[in-house]
């Protein structure tokens, strides 16, 4: 109990190390990244409703151009999200070709990209106060070179803000840097990928200070990169012996010193922001790794749950070269992890659903559990990630259900919303006002 004791108090006196430091200002009473001003899922001082309908405490309601699976983010008065709009082709007659004898003509162009379908990927900003389109920009326009997941979308990487510039990155289509006004300042090509399975692709890129990171892990030669915001040069890139993944990378600060943290099938890695350098790294967690890491002072907590369940959480201070079976790892969980959606580390507390499924589970941040796995009321599969706020949980499910629980050491159901869409975006929370992003509709949910 000593121990425990000692290791929520350390927890609580160095949180704001790791998370406030070098965030653009204002950045708390936004929503700047697909993980809120924070990365841990969690809005500080907001008050969002606990009940909503489509009937009740609903603001505005917009449809949304094209598809999109990128979540929404909040700067003072814009929202800013991004989406992929097909391109209607007119009709042609079909092109009679000749037989070359090879039995696998087309087979590759069909197996990639799925059919010759051309998108628009554009970034959107909203007027926060009324859901009108302020401006909608095309950033680029061709036909994606492999297919996705029938439950996926050739837009599901989020963008991010400094308050001056949006970073909309759409993966093998590229980098860009937008001002608040919809001007393109610069682009980058990062690289093409190719999916395990054609699943298609997801990670979103981090922010901090002048410098962006983008992990692309896939089928070919995988690396992780930062870049100039400012320019969008290259500052370092280093190559990672990993196969598909879709999480995103977080910044933490120890010692004075930021790192990037990754999770993954093969390793887990930590790299020093600055250089590229490994700093530590240890043994993978399951395949298909999805949920992005949450941290709190000088411990981070790394999950996956595809075929089998993971969760490590990592002492920062303890964390050099391999930590796999090490004292940098202080306290394991391997039951009911997520497969899809990431983790909540909201105040003292983490909240992980199992796989895809509306059944969550609740830890203290010292690896003591407090409930679960428990079963939310009318919550049909999850891809969404958990949010908090105001001493609630918000999970929004694929069947247009949101259940909010209240934050403790005890699982109570405030309240069972319904709306007409589908959510596979992750919410975002700023001030008084709750956003979902549908398959088909963007939400304000406010009193």
């Amino acid at each position: 109990m000593k121990r425990i004791a000692i290791l929520t108090i350390c927890i609580f006196a160095l949180a704001a190390v790791a998370t406030i430091a070098s965030q653009p200002e204002g950045f708390e009473k936004n929503w700047h990244h697909w993980r809120g001003p924070h990365a841990t899922g969690t809005a500080i001082n907001a008050d969002p409703p606990t009940t909503w309908s489509e009937n009740n405490n609903i603001r505005w309601k917009v449809a949304i151009p094209g598809t999109g699976h990128a979540a929404p983010i909040i700067w003072e008065d814009k929202i800013f999200i991004q989406t992929a709009i097909k391109v209607e082709a007119p009709k042609e007659e079909p092109e009679q070709k000749a037989d070359d004898g090879n039995p696998f003509s087309g087979f590759f162009q069909e197996r990639r990209g799925g059919s010759a379908d051309t998108y628009k990927f554009d970034l959107i900003a909203f007027n926060r106060s009324n859901g009108d389109i302020l401006w909608q920009k095309t950033l680029k326009e061709i036909a994606p070179h492999e297919g996705t997941h029938q439950d996926a979308t050739f837009a599901s990487n989020s963008p991010v803000t400094d308050g001056e510039h949006v970073y909309a990155y759409f993966g093998s289509r590229g980098l860009y840097c937008v001002d608040m006004m919809g001007n393109v300042k610069w682009e980058k090509y990062i690289g093409e990928m190719f999916k395990r399975n054609t699943f298609g692709e997801g990670s979103s890129p981090a922010l901090y200070g002048d410098t962006l990171v983008i992990v692309q892990d896939h089928e070919g030669d995988s690396f992780i990169t930062a870049l100039d915001k400012r320019t969008g040069d290259v500052l370092w890139k280093t190559a990672r012996d990993e196969r598909t993944t879709w999480s995103s990378p977080i910044v933490v600060e120890y010692n004075g010193k930021a790192q990037v943290v990754t999770t993954g099938t093969n390793r887990v890695r930590s790299y020093d922001l600055a250089t590229g350098e490994l700093v530590w790294d240890g043994d993978g967690l399951t395949a298909n790794s999805i949920p992005s890491p949450v941290a709190a002072g000088e411990y981070v907590y790394l999950m996956s749950g595809f075929r089998g369940s993971d969760l490590k959480a990592i002492h920062l201070a303890q964390a050099t070269g391999d930590i796999t079976d090490s004292e940098a790892i202080v306290w394991r969980h391997n039951r009911n992890t997520p497969y899809v959606p990431s983790p909540l580390l909201y105040k003292d507390t983490i909240y992980f659903l199992k796989s895809n499924d509306g059944i969550l589970s609740a830890f203290n941040i010292t690896g003591v559990s407090l409930y679960g796995p428990e079963r939310l009321q009318g919550v049909s599969g999850v891809y969404a990630s958990i949010v908090g706020a105001a001493d609630r949980i918000y999970i929004a499910g694929r069947n247009g259900t949101t259940n909010v629980i209240q934050y403790g050491s005890q699982f109570k159901v405030l309240a069972e919303n319904k709306l007409d869409d589908s959510f596979n975006a992750s919410p975002a929370i700023v001030g008084s006002e709750l956003y979902l992003r549908g398959m088909r509709h963007l939400y304000c949910i406010a009193e």
